[in-house]
Order: structure tokens, then C-alpha cells, then sequence
């Protein structure tokens, strides 16, 4: 389960953070991330971490203004955002994955959505 909170309204130019509160069979989360969708669109990630590794990955859109990390004691993810501008505006999603090789599988669960507008 997952749990995300943090969104609101902000002008270009400033910050957000967004936070996921996840719990259930964590030692069983592969990858975890966030997502940004867009009236008409498909979800697209914005930031993501494979937990083996810890390599964070972020969406060119974003980089460098966009930050991912998570608090492993307190079960939590984040999205700290940054110089934010109006075509980040949309819903944000947490997502935590878990991936089975033999069969191949992968098993997405998602927060509940948080908005995000940013006004020019």
C-alpha cells in the first residue's frame, strides 16, 4: 500500500516536495519511483530507483531540478521539486514495483495520486 501526500499549488520558479509512505512486503519492492500524467496521457516517470543498486534515474525533462530519496526507516519515498514550470503541473504518482525473472512478471502498485499545479 501506498500512501502519497505533498502536492499543491505553486508558482513557476518554485518548490514542491512530495512524499509516499509505503508499507506491506517492502523487502519485496524491486524499484520504486515516481510518475506524472497529464490529462489524455500516459503516465510517465519522472524519477526511479532500482533498490538493489540504488541507481537513481530521472526523465530528462526533469534532471537536475528533480530530486529522488527515500528514508528506508520510515518506509518513505520523496520528490523534492525544484524550479518547477507549468508543464510540470499534473498528477503525481508513487509506484513500487516488484519483478519476478522465471516467469517474468512485474507487479505495479500505485498512491492514490497527489496534484501538482504550478501557475506562470
Amino acid at each position: 500500500q501506498l500512501q502519497a501526500s505533498g502536492g499543491g499549488l505553486v508558482q513557476a520558479g518554485g518548490s514542491l516536495r512530495l512524499s509516499c509512505v509505503y508499507s506491506g512486503n517492502i523487502f519485496s519492492i524491486n524499484a520504486m519511483g515516481w510518475y506524472h500524467q497529464v490529462p489524455g496521457k500516459q503516465r510517465v516517470m519522472v524519477a526511479g530507483v532500482a533498490t538493489k543498486n540504488g541507481k537513481i534515474h530521472y526523465a530528462d525533462s526533469v534532471e537536475g531540478r528533480f530530486s529522488f530519496s527515500r528514508d528506508n526507516a520510515e518506509n518513505t519515498m520523496y520528490l523534492q521539486m525544484d524550479s518547477l514550470k507549468p508543464e510540470d503541473s499534473g498528477i503525481y504518482y508513487c509506484n513500487a514495483k516488484q519483478i519476478t525473472i522465471d516467469p517474468f512478471n512485474v507487479a505495479d502498485y500505485w498512491g492514490q495520486g497527489t496534484q501538482v499545479t504550478v501557475s506562470s
